[in-house]
């Protein structure tokens, strides 16, 4: 029987997975360092056969990059630690469903921090049941009547006035006559967010964040949308943060 939680080091750097390595055995004795590996096909070999409560993860590895190795599987269901030398991996990482996010050279206290926010994950995982399913479609009203919508498929929705347009993965457009607010409120729990007083976006569907006084996002239908100045923070925030 498992007593420990179990946790994989992929890095390509001997020094970056013996520090870890070392952190753990030193701040996180609960925890048991239990494969190392250098490479994308090392880490595939061990992950295809064996799970891994948390998994510390180097974006850049000699033969490919993290995002490779996780392509590889369908699903994941260890708590990733993304690490790295970039900063420009952050969204990416994010989206890829990182725990967390450490920038060499690792300071001990933000391991320390990653490490219990994900003990946390783990723990909230094991003891909070699933809840009822989410409806996965909304009605939309039309001249002709109405539009049954895949949520996933709204990529955003853009405020006239008390007109709001849905932009749609297939490239059409819905305009309904309900103002943004009342979507915003409607959407908000499956993970939409109002960057702007004009654009609520599905972040499911966000590919960059650009920076600047607000910023600008970059959405899979490679519209360019401006973050307000006011809802930087809390848009960052919702990013760090998102499931």
């Amino acid at each position: 029987m498992k007593t420990k939680i179990q946790a994989c080091i992929i890095d390509d750097e001997q020094d970056g997975r013996d520090y870890i390595a070392l952190l753990l055995q030193n701040e996180f004795p609960e925890i048991q360092t239990v494969f190392q590996a250098a490479s994308i096909e090392e880490a595939y070999i061990y992950l295809s056969k064996n799970s891994s409560d948390i998994l510390f993860l180097d974006i850049q590895l000699k033969d490919g990059t993290a995002f490779d190795l996780l392509s590889k599987f369908r699903s994941i269901d260890s708590q990733i630690i993304f690490i790295t030398a970039f900063e420009n991996f952050a969204i990416q990482a994010i989206k890829n469903g990182a725990a967390d996010y450490l920038l060499k050279p690792i300071k001990k206290i933000d391991f320390i921090i990653a490490v219990n926010k994900t003990l946390e994950n783990i723990k909230k995982n094991k003891i909070i049941p699933a809840g009822p399913p989410k409806k996965n479609k909304i009605s939309l009203p039309t001249l002709q009547g109405f539009k049954l919508t895949e949520i996933n498929d709204i990529i955003r929705c853009e405020a006239d006035s008390s007109y709001t347009t849905f932009y749609l993965a297939d490239k059409t457009k819905i305009m309904v006559s309900k103002t943004l607010h009342e979507f915003e409120e409607l959407l908000a729990e499956y993970n939409f967010f109002r960057i702007h007083h004009k654009h609520l976006i599905n972040l499911s569907h966000l590919k960059e964040y650009i920076k600047g006084k607000g910023g600008q996002v970059i959405m899979t239908d490679n519209s360019v949308l401006d973050v307000s100045v006011r809802k930087k923070n809390d848009f960052l925030l919702k990013i760090e943060h998102m499931d």
